[in-house]
């Protein structure tokens, strides 16, 4: 999809190489309307996948040092191929970030409903949104470590199309509601332990423990994410327990 001005996605003249299949859109304001066509035998290039290239590259350059040169030629494409899906480096970047925390949103909306389907406690149910993290974690970890580098790079200027809200602040307010969701978890899973006055620096404790994960923790390394896990859920016992 190509970004306008606003941010918007709109239906791209063409793709990415021609006869590969019409991507999926997700974004505000498109409707699926489009019928697939045939899979490309040797170039098919989608949108996620764009996005996976892209915040790789954010990663080992940084997001001012890379050019949507550098990203198109890591993508296998042309630029000229790649303003067809995204009109600047800015839209890939809050594409990458706006799927990025819909999806974190997303897990915290699954843990809770398994914590109702299970009748977990609420311990439980903070220990399997911690569980959830670090597994969602371990298969983006170049899009979190967007996240967490790069926001403030996104546009702070009003947009309409986001009810006069700006890029930056939409995806601040989603980071914002993913701590305020782990602090309810926390005061339900520890009631006596948080209060008023501790609180945020207690979610800013455990946040501190699995949001950098990126930076150490590498699959197939001598800890797991899964064996990671389990460490933190046995420091948050022991420690706030």
């Amino acid at each position: 999809v190509r970004f306008g001005k606003s941010l918007r996605p709109i239906r791209p003249p063409e793709l990415l190489a021609p006869g590969a299949p019409m991507p999926q859109w997700h974004g505000p304001g498109w409707h699926n309307a489009a019928m697939a066509r045939p899979k490309s035998a040797t170039h098919d290039i989608k949108r996620d996948a764009i996005l996976d290239i892209a915040a790789q590259c954010f990663a080992d350059r940084s997001y001012p040092a890379t050019s949507m040169n550098e990203i198109a030629a890591a993508c296998g494409t042309s630029k000229a191929r790649l303003y067809h899906y995204y009109e600047s480096k800015d839209a890939i970047l809050f594409d990458l970030l706006d799927r990025h925390t819909q999806r974190l949103l997303a897990v915290i909306a699954q843990t809770e409903a398994l914590a109702q389907r299970q009748n977990l406690d609420d311990r439980a149910a903070l220990h399997a949104l911690v569980r959830a993290f670090l597994q969602e974690y371990e298969s983006s970890a170049t899009r979190h470590a967007a996240l967490l580098n790069d926001t403030k790079f996104l546009s702070a200027e009003a947009d309409e199309a986001m009810a006069g809200s700006s890029p930056r602040a939409l995806i601040v307010n989603r980071q914002r509601d993913i701590v305020a969701a782990l602090t309810r978890f926390l005061k339900r899973a520890y009631p006596t332990r948080l209060n008023s006055n501790n609180q945020t620096a207690l979610t800013m404790l455990l946040l501190g423990m699995i949001n950098w994960t990126f930076t150490w923790l590498r699959p197939g390394g001598p800890m797991s994410y899964a064996d990671f896990a389990n460490e933190v859920v046995a420091v948050l016992d022991q420690g706030m327990g």
